[in-house]
């Protein structure tokens, strides 16, 4: 990295070095144990191939071990892998999700004890105990909350499907309560959807979510303890006024004066395994990571997103702070210049609307002009591409593709909300520099071929035919559609990278594939992985 100060330099001397790791680690390649909260490819393959890529050894459990849209996983089998595959590593980063339910899923369906759960818990003092010299990063979540039925995509109970918006505004009427409170006519609304959601389905959620909490309350106690090296706790998909929102107020009052060297609390979930891989990989090579921030004109850091209860600057700052990095106020300074391609008018939308049909809108061109003077100064540029959810803005990707900056910047991110992009950027930017080049091409290849290509066009023209298609399925639930999808989607994505992409070998041909049966996120498969071999010869 570029000169670290010299304050943090003497701070890195007079600290343990790494829990006294560095006395045991003979390996000529640093190993890692990550265990994802499931199989979806950003969360699992995608994270470890970023650390990967810089020669590191990443071990994940298979993916038969690991839960999935309706496999909630199995925790026993996961602290079983865990112990047999945990000698003689640097490090590990391990959702706790998984080790305690199974996976993300398994903690929203799940039907453990609370005494099941916190006997999970109390594995992690023990695995600490039996690891000493090992990093250990874990993060935990606070439970979702979906705006209605369909936002839950079946990965709630099936009570969810029906009166999931009714949930929803009820605990954003309790939370409100708390913070501001209720008018009349809101104290009224309360106690008709007490009587409207049947209270059997309302108790089983709220009672799912009571575990959860608690299980967070025991995790905090152990980040307190120094059984972990970093603990953060993310808020899954959430709004202001949520049951999200009011259970994060509580655990952060609980937190108290939590050190804040050893926890993180922050809105997200799906990024935080990258973020710690990246502080992961910080620690073993001592050093931190200098990040500067530049926001599009506007709303700016200001920004709520979508799927978030606070600002799109302070969910930068903690991922920032998450991955080990810091901030400096000026890109003369940094080992990474991150651009946040946010909306003027502080407003998210979602990749499938009209207005994402790659016409330049207000703040366009002034965003393009910020990345073609960082990357024309010869910066490091990530661009965090969170003016639509769910997909890259074809507007930024159109003039990137014209002014031949695609491959001129070294990391991006426009793949699912902007609290995840952003934060898998940072933890991505934070590494590539130490890659060759040819894995930075590889990485943003990743991002394009999903953000781009798939998530922000492929998928929703796929979408809109799905009727013409035989057989039974929909969009999220593809079942006998599967394979007619996948082959019409690897299609329509070799079309897409004919006409945007260098001819790259490794894009000769492309499959497209649907871990979760359903068509919000994609496995897209290139050449380069396709036949590995091939590769390997070169």
């Amino acid at each position: 990295m570029k000169a670290v100060a010299t304050l943090v330099g003497v701070a890195f001397l007079l600290m343990p070095l790494a829990g006294e790791a560095r006395k045991k680690v003979q390996n000529p390649v640093p190993k890692i144990i990550y265990v994802p909260h499931d199989n979806r490819p950003i969360s699992n393959k995608q994270t470890a191939e970023v650390v990967e890529k810089i020669g590191y050894q990443v071990v994940v459990p298979p993916d038969e071990k690991l839960g999935n849209r309706t496999n909630l996983g199995n925790p026993e089998v996961l602290w079983k892998w865990l112990e047999e595959n945990s000698e003689e590593a640097d490090a590990a980063v391990i959702s706790s999700d998984a080790m305690l339910y199974g996976s993300l899923v398994g903690s929203r369906k799940h039907n453990y004890s609370q005494a099941e759960v916190e006997a999970r818990v109390r594995r992690f003092r023990e695995f600490r105990a039996n690891h000493p010299n090992m990093q250990l990063y874990v993060f935990s979540s606070v439970m979702r909350t979906p705006r209605n039925g369909e936002a839950s995509g079946h990965e709630e109970p099936d009570y969810y499907r029906r009166y999931g918006a009714d949930i929803f505004r009820y605990t954003g009427l309790k939370d409100k309560e708390e913070t501001e409170g209720l008018t009349s006519r809101e104290r009224k609304e309360v106690s008709f959807l007490e009587r409207l959601i049947p209270k059997k389905d309302l108790q089983d959620w709220l009672g799912r979510r009571k575990k959860n909490y608690a299980a967070n309350e025991s995790l905090m106690k152990l980040a307190g303890n120094n059984t972990f090296n970093y603990w953060v706790l993310g808020r899954d998909d959430n709004a202001p006024l949520s049951q999200t929102h009011l259970e994060s107020r509580h655990l952060l009052a609980a937190a108290g004066k939590l050190d804040g060297s050893k926890f993180q609390a922050m809105a997200g979930i799906d990024e935080i395994g990258m973020l710690l891989m990246a502080r992961a990989v910080n620690d073993i090579r001592r050093e931190v990571p200098f990040v500067y921030v530049r926001y599009n004109w506007g709303r700016g850091a200001k920004t709520i997103p979508a799927y978030s209860d606070e600002t799109m600057g302070a969910s930068i700052d903690s991922a920032i702070n998450a991955s080990g990095g810091l901030q400096v106020s000026s890109p003369e300074k940094a080992d990474l210049v991150l651009v946040v391609n946010t909306n003027p008018n502080g407003k998210t939308y979602e990749a499938n609307w009209r207005s994402n049909d790659g016409s330049s809108r207000e703040g366009t061109d002034y965003f393009m002009d910020l990345v073609s003077d960082y990357v024309g100064k010869g910066y490091p540029v990530a661009i965090a591409d969170v003016a639509y959810a769910n997909g890259s803005d074809n507007a930024l990707m159109e003039n990137l593709r014209k002014k031949d900056m695609l491959f001129k910047i070294k990391a991006y991110g426009g793949w699912n909300t902007p609290t995840n992009s952003s934060g898998f950027v940072i933890g991505e930017g934070m590494l590539v520099k130490y890659m060759k080049e040819d894995a930075v091409t590889d990485l943003l290849l990743t991002r394009y071929l999903d953000d781009w290509a798939y998530q922000a066009n492929v998928r929703n023209t796929i979408a809109r035919q799905l009727t013409w298609l035989r057989g039974d399925g929909v969009y999220g639930s593809l079942d006998s559609k599967r394979q007619a999808v996948s082959e019409r989607s690897a299609r329509m994505m070799q079309r897409f990278v004919d006409s945007n992409f260098p001819p790259f070998e490794s894009l000769r041909e492309i499959e497209v594939r649907f871990p979760w049966n359903r068509m919000f996120e994609a496995d897209v498969v290139h050449a380069k992985e396709l036949y590995p071999m091939d590769y390997l010869k070169h």
